[in-house]
């Protein structure tokens, strides 16, 4: 890259990591593009879309993420493990509203530059997943893209109902509640 083009580059992150957090994950990528000094042009050039670019500006949340996970696989309680992992991500999509929304959105659309920035989560919660499903501590049938929509419900349902600071805790407790063995059937 050259260096004007990597200057713009990181403009145009910086900026963007602003605006996400002062206006959400829908913040206006016109307003961001001139805020950085460069024309809309410039930043598709870039970033071919608003999910690109909310996968550049997470990334190095993501890493750490992936740092943490990699950390829990070797704790003692696979189940614990898995827990400690999902409270820090329902505190990454809770980073910046709307971050939420996207990313359940892009779990559906394989195509998006956010699910592929995804992938890695994706395997780094399955891993976890696994050893605690073989330890006997979650059912068979749970899988890691269901529990990805559910933490990303949960960071939506706190982003929702700001004043309620125990919310995702206790969300996170019924969801817990589901995964055990023996929890399957529906309620009557």
């Amino acid at each position: 890259m050259r260096a004007d083009a990597r200057r713009n580059y990181d403009r145009l992150l910086a900026e963007a990591r602003a605006a996400f957090t002062e206006h959400g994950a829908d913040a206006s990528l016109e307003d961001l593009a001139r805020r950085a000094g460069v024309g809309i042009g410039t930043l598709y050039r870039h970033f071919p879309g608003r999910h690109a670019l909310l996968c550049a500006v997470f990334e190095s949340e993501v890493d750490a993420l992936l740092a943490r996970s990699r950390e829990l696989l070797e704790a003692e309680q696979p189940c614990a493990a898995l827990v400690d992992w999902l409270r820090a991500l329902i505190g990454h999509a809770g980073t910046y509203r709307g971050l939420s929304r996207a990313l359940m959105t892009a779990s559906r659309d394989d195509n998006s530059e956010l699910s592929r920035c995804n992938a890695p989560i994706r395997a780094a919660g399955g891993a976890l997943l696994a050893r605690a499903q073989h330890a006997g501590s979650v059912r068979d049938d749970v899988e890691i893209g269901d529990l990805l929509q559910l933490t990303n419900a949960i960071a939506l349902a706190v982003e929702e109902t700001p004043d309620d600071p125990g919310l995702a805790e206790r969300l996170l407790t019924l969801t817990l509640l589901g995964l055990r063995p023996g929890g399957r059937g529906t309620p009557g």
